[in-house]
């Protein structure tokens, strides 16, 4: 285990600049026609093998299984952190309605829709099928497994809303995903039944009832305790065999870190009107008609980017981790199929076994990991040098935003990250919106955070090393 650099420093209240969810550049103008290029780009700054061959030690572990356990261990401690298989058999009223308060909160400023203003009537509908009044003086939590990748909303509904009505790309009622075989623990549903409001490790809010097979809490522990030794999805994602003999586990999507238990199949018998020797046969949770929890095998291709256990962590692996989504869209909660900011990071590590919280302030405030913290008034030259002396993987964090530290040239700290966008000062001076929207590989230093010219590493808050 490799000594940490850094330590406590300065301290500051960071509740107060990084409690948001997932991650957002400002957005103070449009992207402008001819924003300059990202300072430094090439076309060797976009291979991954170019930052592996300047990092040092890049294969040497930098955590062993024992260490990532430990680390996984305290930040099962953490409050953004749940444990939904070990709910209480009852729950109160109170207890099961501050959960669905806590995320359904009602907008305070005004909101949008595709159609215009979001109207206080249509707040007013969304606020009643929250069902509060249904909820009984006990609540026996129920318990499931996702069977397919699946949205969690703020408000029991599909319903688009945004900030503004030009940046229709950030879904306010959009909170995150979840993915195939996570357990949930489900506490209420909506007045119509259709939505479920759930406990998931990592959140909670709600999701629509279809994606989720519901069985008993043995059934739903049961299948974790397979999962955690199963193959582990390294690649950006993985899909099983399209098979129309078995619509259910057919092109299912399996993103990084995702893990499925392995099942043994007779070579050569057939599964699912194909031959399985050519790939890794598993066992995944589907729904039967009547919404219960049934088990069926699934094929994923030996092509496919799997791993027997989760990944060596050396800095070599977090680069090509990172890379592995590099120009993929930006999603604002897990949206358009892909991630945000701080799903990509979480995605990033689980692949090597090591859990994050969801969001950028509980990433930020994590105590699990080794951190420093930077007072608005930290003077430059510090901040810098304390880049300078961040390592690979190391989490940089700014209000609503985390990027990966992937190396320095020349003493400039180089970062990967996935952000809707950010702004950059041209050779005219003048300061203009890059609208990213994506996985970038960029400097950090030229980064600025609005449209006022404020430099990024002015509003550095904290790095977080996952040590």
């Amino acid at each position: 285990m490799r000594p940490s650099r850094f330590r406590p420093v300065e301290s500051f209240a960071l509740a107060l600049v990084l409690a948001v969810s997932g991650c957002h550049s400002a957005q103070a103008a449009s992207p402008t026609a001819h924003a300059p290029p990202v300072p430094g780009l090439s076309g060797q700054t976009l291979s991954p093998g170019f930052w592996i061959a300047r990092a040092q030690a890049p294969d040497a572990p930098v955590l062993d299984r024992t260490a990532i356990e430990a680390v996984n261990a305290a930040m099962r401690n953490e409050p953004s952190i749940h444990a939904p298989l070990a709910l209480p058999h009852t729950l109160s009223r109170a207890a099961v309605i501050e959960w669905i308060t806590t995320t359904s909160v009602r907008p305070s400023t005004p909101r949008f829709t595709a159609d215009g203003p979001l109207a206080g009537a249509t707040l007013d509908a969304l606020a009643a099928d929250l069902a509060l009044d249904a909820v009984g003086d006990t609540v026996e939590p129920a318990f499931g497994l996702v069977v397919r990748r699946a949205d969690l909303r703020t408000f029991p509904t599909t319903l688009r809303v945004f900030s503004r009505v030009d940046d229709t790309d950030i879904d306010r009622f959009q909170e995150d995903a979840l993915f195939p075989g996570t357990p949930v623990a489900v506490l209420h549903r909506s007045r119509d039944g259709a939505w479920l409001f759930v406990v998931s490790e990592r959140y909670a809010a709600w999701i629509e009832q279809h994606h989720v097979a519901l069985g008993t809490r043995a059934q739903v522990t049961g299948y974790a305790a397979r999962a955690a030794d199963g193959l582990v999805v390294t690649g950006a994602s993985a899909r099983t065999v399209f098979t129309p003999e078995a619509p259910a586990v057919s092109d299912v999507q399996l993103e990084m870190g995702v893990r499925v238990p392995r099942m043994a199949w007779p070579a050569g018998a057939p599964l699912n009107g194909q031959v399985p020797d050519y790939a890794h046969v598993v066992e995944l949770p589907v729904r039967s008609e009547d919404g219960t929890l049934a088990f069926a095998p699934a094929a994923i291709p030996r092509a496919a980017d799997v791993h027997d256990a989760p990944l060596p962590f050396t800095r070599a692996t977090l680069i090509r981790q990172a890379f592995k989504f590099l120009g993929e869209r930006y999603g604002w909660g897990h949206a358009y199929n892909a991630r945000d900011c701080s799903g990509f990071v979480s995605e990033i590590y689980r692949s090597v076994g090591v859990l994050l919280p969801r969001n950028t302030g509980a990433q930020a405030s994590a105590a699990a990991l080794d951190g420093i913290t930077f007072a608005p008034d930290t003077p430059r030259a510090r901040r810098l040098q304390r880049l300078r002396e961040a390592d690979i993987g190391d989490l940089v964090f700014v209000p609503g935003h985390v990027m990966m530290i992937i190396g320095h040239i020349d003493g400039e700290p180089w970062v990967i990250h996935d952000t809707a966008g950010t702004y950059l000062r041209g050779e005219d001076g003048g300061v203009h919106r890059a609208a990213l929207n994506g996985v970038v590989v960029t400097p950090l230093t030229p980064l600025l955070a609005d449209a006022e010219g404020v430099p990024m590493l002015d509003r550095i808050a904290r790095i977080q090393r996952v040590r």
